[in-house]
């Protein structure tokens, strides 16, 4: 038990003392970028899939 409560008052301490924390302009740039990433990303990732489904339609109404 002992373990246990020294390993969660040296996380608390290490996150309080030594953990350095972004700006809030920092996080939010990085945010936008996630967030543009992932609407590109899943952009592409249907256009793929939209391509694919149509080929597989062609080929087996051939």
């Amino acid at each position: 038990m002992k373990k246990l409560t020294n390993f969660v008052k040296e996380s608390i301490e290490e996150v309080r003392y030594r953990v350095t924390w972004p700006k809030f302009d920092s996080l939010q740039r990085d945010t936008r970028l996630v967030l543009v990433a992932s609407i590109i990303f899943s952009l592409v990732i249907w256009a793929i899939d939209f391509v694919f489904e149509n080929l597989m339609k062609v080929i087996y109404n051939l």
